[in-house]
């Protein structure tokens, strides 16, 4: 980021180009926040916002059309160049992008990137917190004052469990053996967990108790998949993505999903599906056509079951574990052509009933069944 005039650019309006309505002045501020959430509000940005955009840009150094950048890339919300809404926190927050950039040589793409990273992990945290806050008060007014409480634990440990998520993250890159020159693909198991008719719960539940039902269900997901070794990857509502070791770790993890799940009574059932394979790692996410396979697998799966693909299957051959597999009949996946489902058990146990089941009325484009073929002689066991 270099320095520059301090003025706006010919091209942009006072408000910015995303127009918006100027920002939040102090006495638009005040009728519209009570006086707990005015004072919380001073206590986390480290006094009164006094500075203005401008006034940020020029103490930091930088051109005010950088100081606008890194703001949108946080994901902040956009106010006038002249309304005080900065503390001396933005500007410390700027000063150090721009060392990044100047002094680490970090680059100015790649410092951003890293900034929007941050802002959106910020953002849901953020709403995360306070939302729940504002389920266990019941009251909007006890948030504020509770959460500046907190603010100086969690910042420690907010810190701490960063720096415990890098470390993990170093020593998985380490392990993958990616070179500079690589494509950042990798070998995983991946899955989903999708919770059985969810919609037709939505119309019955109330929204607390939705709610509550998500959040059990979150819990549930995050701990199994911690208890394996595996990372959640996203989880919107009633469906988790998930990624472990290639083979019995990715498994393990989606069998015990499938049975901590059933053994709430307070939670319904869920279908799994897993596929193995390499994914394209970017940016914290995963894609391609393992998790292209284990969505469509999830998707034929039975309520409580949990299938799998050849490759997950075959990694399961010969393994000293009480993880089993039973061959399914082929089937059509859409996008996918033929796959044939492997379903996953414990060992000794049981196949439930009518495995072969029809998939649910909204799969039926998903899949065909295709009747008569004859099991692959290189199937696993």
């Amino acid at each position: 980021m270099s320095a520059g005039p301090e003025h706006e650019d010919a091209h942009d309006g006072p408000d910015g180009p995303d127009g918006g309505d100027g920002g939040r002045p102090a006495d638009r501020r005040a009728g519209s926040l009570g006086s707990a959430a005015l004072e919380a509000e001073r206590s986390l940005l480290g006094g009164e916002p006094v500075l203005s955009r401008r006034d940020v840009a020029t103490a930091a150094g930088v051109r005010l059309r950088d100081a606008r950048r890194l703001w949108r890339v946080l994901g902040l919300p956009n106010v006038e160049s002249s309304v005080p809404a900065f503390t001396q926190l933005d500007v410390d927050a700027l000063t150090r992008v721009t060392r990044l950039v100047d002094e680490v040589r970090l680059g100015e793409d790649l410092a951003l990137e890293l900034a929007r990273a941050i802002g959106r992990t910020m953002d849901r945290l953020a709403s995360w917190h306070v939302q729940q806050l504002l389920e266990e008060t019941g009251s909007a007014d006890r948030v504020p004052p509770l959460l500046v409480k907190l603010v100086e634990d969690l910042q420690p440990l907010l810190d701490y469990t960063w720096r415990r998520h890098l470390a993990s993250a170093l020593d998985q890159l380490a392990a993958d053996g990616l070179a500079a020159s690589d494509v950042p693909t990798v070998e995983r198991t991946v899955g989903f967990a999708d919770i059985v008719s969810f919609t037709s719960m939505t119309s019955r539940l109330s929204e607390a108790e939705l709610g509550r039902l998500v959040q059990r269900f979150e819990l549930t997901a995050t701990d199994v998949v911690g208890r394996h070794g595996g990372r959640v990857i996203t989880m919107i509502g009633d469906e988790v993505l998930f990624a472990c070791a290639p083979g019995e770790p990715g498994a393990s993890t989606a069998l015990g999903l499938a049975e901590a799940m059933r053994a709430d009574p307070e939670l319904p059932p869920v279908r799994v599906g897993v596929a193995t394979g390499q994914v394209v790692a970017r940016l914290g996410d995963l894609f391609g056509t393992p998790v292209n396979r284990a969505s469509r697998l999830t998707a034929i799966a039975q309520p409580g079951t949990v299938l799998a693909d050849d490759t997950t299957a075959c990694l399961l051959r010969g393994t000293a574990g009480d993880l089993a597999v039973a061959p399914l009949r082929e089937r059509e996946l859409r996008g996918l052509g033929p796959v044939r489902p492997w379903l996953l058990h414990r060992a000794g146990d049981p196949l439930p009933d009518d495995v072969e089941g029809a998939a649910a009325d909204h799969d039926d484009g998903d899949l065909v069944r295709l009747e008569g073929l004859a099991e692959r002689p290189d199937a696993p066991a």
